[in-house]
């Protein structure tokens, strides 16, 4: 989805529409969780500290998030892509790999069209855009999601991969931060040709056991099927708040109302 949390805010309040926003924090304190397209050219993005994104757009509006409303749009939209295929395993709120490889065969229709078809779907029952990629396997669709931002379809034919994944700048490959970019920098990798030509035993002797896994992934030996029944790793629950906190007593208090927020939602989830 696009801007998923911002877009479900400009959706919801037409004042909002058009305007720089950024769902979570204040101009104090706190945390971005998402920005919309209009506070991004400003720099703006997820995961910043809501300090920084205030003084890099000065107009951005904060908007205190609303999970509910969140989760609510994420479940009608995991249902339109259920019409489509069983085979889904999503990777959060806002985004999922479908495998859609029998729905095509069977209404002999092509994935890219597919793909067009669940787009409109989302737009006409939500009121918000989705972008999607498509592509052989999980890791080019991921990529290929993210190239035509907001709203796009971009697609990855089969004869077009190892092409594609020569071009392919290594810093948009999953898995790979800021850290081990600027060490595979160092080692004159900079695009995924770079990362193939490398023998793999140098790449974990370098990078360790993520080493073998990258060269492997741009070498296309990856292709992990799209698993419905993902299995969760971690649960979770915060509170940002407007001051600081230093008395141990408070603090315990605290963690002990986070700790019974966390023990309720695995209670509902049946963890």
């Amino acid at each position: 989805m696009d801007a998923f949390f911002a877009s479900i805010e400009q959706r919801d309040n037409p004042e909002l529409r058009g305007r720089p926003i950024a769902v979570g924090g204040n101009k104090r304190r706190g945390v971005v969780a998402a920005a919309s397209y209009e506070a991004r050219p400003f720099g703006v993005r997820s995961a910043m500290p809501s300090v920084i994104a205030a003084k890099k757009c000065p107009s951005l509006i904060f908007v205190k998030p609303r999970f509910q409303a969140y989760q609510e749009s994420s479940k009608n939209i995991m249902e339109i892509f259920r019409e489509f295929t069983d085979l889904v395993e999503p990777l959060s709120l806002d985004e999922a790999f479908l495998d859609i490889t029998e729905f095509c065969e069977r209404n002999n229709i092509t994935a890219t069209d597919t793909a067009s078809k669940i787009k409109k779907m989302i737009r006409q029952r939500t009121k918000l855009t989705a972008s999607a990629g498509v592509s052989i396997n999980k890791f080019l669709a991921k990529v290929a999601s993210d190239y035509d931002k907001p709203n796009g379809l971009f697609v990855i034919k089969p004869n077009q991969a190892e092409s594609f994944i020569d071009k392919l700048p290594i810093k948009v490959i999953p898995g790979i931060g800021k850290v081990t970019q600027e060490k595979m920098y160092s080692f004159g990798i900079k695009l995924g040709l770079d990362l193939k030509r490398k023998d793999r035993k140098f790449m974990e002797t370098a990078f360790g056991k993520m080493g073998g896994y990258f060269h492997d992934l741009v070498n296309l030996k990856i292709d992990n099927p799209v698993s419905p029944n993902r299995i969760r790793k971690s649960i979770g629950a915060e509170r940002t708040f407007a001051e600081n906190i230093s008395e141990i007593e408070e603090l315990n208090n605290i963690l002990n109302l986070i700790a019974d927020r966390i023990s309720s939602s695995m209670k509902k989830k049946e963890i």
